[in-house]
């Protein structure tokens, strides 16, 4: 059995709805997972606000207005009067839920049951447009089977355990449509996965169920191995290892959050990004398999400091790093790189809010300079240290460019080189040209 999941803007309208019908009717049975319309999640996120500043009226205001626009959707994604009755009391019946929290006291637990709505809804009108056109399909509550535990983590047992019990009550169904994002927390209350949200679910719906493939359908052309916008003649990657993925995800790549297919990666289950407008194209697949000594993409990241520490005293001081890492960690500021040397250190950030406080306390222990406005730049693939030649590649590429640190050695699939912003462009660039068309 597949695992498809379908972001909001591949549900985003009744003609939208209709093209991920059609994609998922192919005989096959497998659980669809659906995310709240386009849209809508940001409009129910401004009437909690409205809630808990006791202002009814404004959110009164923005629930007709989502209600109407659904209505209006209800209209045109059936045909006959039978179904078109249901999607309305479906609508009805969710919106007047809604506006029963104008009445009574708001807090975060009554927030989160009314950002539930979005994917209850979108998964009603999905599992009935279906059932109108003669396919066997059923809806899961997700709400009866996803659970965190008391660290607000997934509880894989009970999802497991309850969601085959889910399953078993109809064996005969073709498609399972359930929603993605929304859970019960460990006390039974409705909550959320928070991190990667509806690629979550179907990350530990594919592992529960031990899915033979994972698919991810997003409006967006799967991975390149560079930036469009900057680099010309840049190509689909169609393989990644999860690692990979994982190295790409932090520089901003339109991939998968790492989190959310860590239960994809521990059970071994591939996961393939598709394009909802191109369903024909092969997409990018992510799994545990690595294409031997190929170098896949080259990724940037903007918007980063470079902090040097230089302590004559640091020469084999004991405990120096420990002190340097704790000052970052008092104020909760992560270190992307790091270099090391007999007399000193250099770690990026990305997160300038407490940087005058980290530099006081950094002062303590050494001359402490900054360099502002870099650039981080990842080379991404099979770059296991017993591969001869990437390295030399890499620096042939970056011959003319300035380069402020770089970082090799904490993963295989990774080299990392910091430089000035302002020479982003020419490095991406040179580095397409002598990595991928050379």
């Amino acid at each position: 059995m597949k695992v498809l999941k379908f972001g909001g803007t591949s549900v985003g309208s009744a003609q939208r709805m209709k093209e991920v019908a059609e994609l998922i009717t192919d005989g096959e049975r497998k659980i669809v997972v659906l995310s709240a319309m386009s849209g809508t999640t940001n409009s129910l996120v401004e009437i909690s606000d409205y809630l808990y500043k006791k202002n009814p009226d404004g959110a009164n205001e923005i629930i007709n207005r989502l209600e109407i626009k659904y209505k209006q959707h209800v209209d045109e994604l059936y045909k006959t009067e039978e179904y078109k009755q249901k999607g309305r009391e479906v609508i009805k019946s969710h919106f007047n839920y809604i506006r029963s929290f104008t009445k009574d006291l708001f807090t975060l637990f009554e927030e989160k049951v009314v950002l539930a709505q979005g994917e209850l809804i979108s998964t009603a009108m999905v599992n009935y447009y279906l059932q109108e056109c003669g396919v066997k399909s059923v809806l899961l509550p997700a709400l009866d089977y996803m659970r965190t535990d008391k660290n607000a983590e997934p509880d894989p047992i009970y999802i497991k355990e309850k969601l085959h019990i889910q399953l078993e009550l109809h064996p005969d169904a073709e498609i399972y449509i359930t929603q993605g994002f929304i859970c019960r927390n460990a006390y039974g209350e409705i909550d959320n996965l928070q991190r990667g949200g509806s690629d979550y679910t179907a990350s530990l719906i594919g592992a529960a169920v031990n899915a033979s493939e994972i698919q991810i359908w997003t409006d967006i052309d799967g991975m390149h191995n560079n930036d469009p916008r900057i680099v010309e003649k840049t190509s689909p990657v169609r393989q990644l290892h999860f690692e990979e993925a994982a190295e790409l995800a932090y520089f901003g790549a339109k991939i998968l959050h790492p989190t959310c297919i860590q239960p994809a990666k521990y059970a071994n289950i591939p996961v393939r990004l598709l394009n909802t407008i191109d369903p024909t194209a092969p997409g990018t697949m992510i799994s545990n398999e690595t294409e031997k000594g190929k170098i896949k993409a080259v990724a940037a990241k903007g918007g980063i400091t470079a902090i040097k520490i230089k302590s004559s005293r640091m020469l084999l001081a004991h405990g120096f790093l420990r002190k340097v890492f704790e000052i970052f960690e008092s104020y909760q500021t992560s270190i992307d790189m790091i270099c090391t040397s007999e007399v000193g250190v250099s770690v990026t950030i990305d997160n300038t809010r407490h940087l005058n406080e980290i530099l006081d306390d950094l002062k303590k222990y050494g001359t402490v300079t900054v360099d502002s406005g870099m650039c981080i730049i990842c080379v991404v693939g099979d770059l296991d240290w017993e591969n001869l030649g990437f390295e030399a590649k890499v620096v042939q590429a970056m011959k003319n460019i300035p380069v402020r640190m770089i970082s090799y050695g904490g993963s295989n699939y990774n080299i990392s080189l910091l430089i000035k912003e302002d020479d982003k462009k020419t490095a991406l660039q040179s580095l397409s040209h002598v990595l991928f068309n050379e």
